[in-house]
């Protein structure tokens, strides 16, 4: 089965998102790793943990937004019809498309702050404002894909694939 460009682009931010998932990974073990067997403490590795962190956490909100596999408590939803079923995750994936637009919108502002502040890491001196602006791009792939997901969901419903809910009974 042949992707269309917005399954693949899709796609590429949620391997992004995965990419992440690893350096964070890494960071974690490679830290205990030196610590525990070498007694060595790898410069700023803390501080790299927490901004892989924060962009680990705006890529996995991209990520979740658009296959609607986040964590989620419907007890309207289940209990609707498939109609108002379809109405409720419009409505809701308009609230997300908005709050994660203002969001991105205020995270901007930090990135540019951040910046001009000049701010580094405390032992090799790295500036910080790069790691707040792969988040930024993080939250702006939140909102192209909610916004997909948006239109999907208005005008080509059967383009969604969302994880298979039990309903209640």
């Amino acid at each position: 089965m042949r992707k269309n460009f917005m399954d693949r682009f899709i796609d590429s931010i949620e391997w992004v998102a995965a990419f992440f998932v690893g350096v964070v990974a890494l960071n974690t073990f490679t830290a205990v790793f030196m610590r525990k067997f070498f007694a060595v403490t790898i410069p700023d590795y803390y501080n790299f943990g927490q901004f892989l962190l924060g962009i680990l956490i705006f890529w996995g909100i991209a990520a979740t937004s658009y296959r609607g596999t986040h964590i989620t408590v419907d007890l309207v939803w289940a209990n609707a019809s498939p109609r108002y079923q379809r109405w409720i995750d419009i409505f809701a994936t308009l609230v997300l498309l908005f709050v994660v637009s203002v969001q991105t919108y205020t995270l901007v502002d930090k990135v540019i702050d951040t910046k001009n502040s000049h701010i580094v890491t405390m032992d090799l001196g790295v500036p910080v404002w790069p790691f707040f602006l792969v988040s930024w791009i993080g939250d702006v792939s939140a909102v192209l894909l909610i916004a997909i997901r948006t239109y999907r969901l208005i005008f080509h419903p059967e383009d969604i694939h969302d994880a298979k809910i039990k309903t209640a009974e």
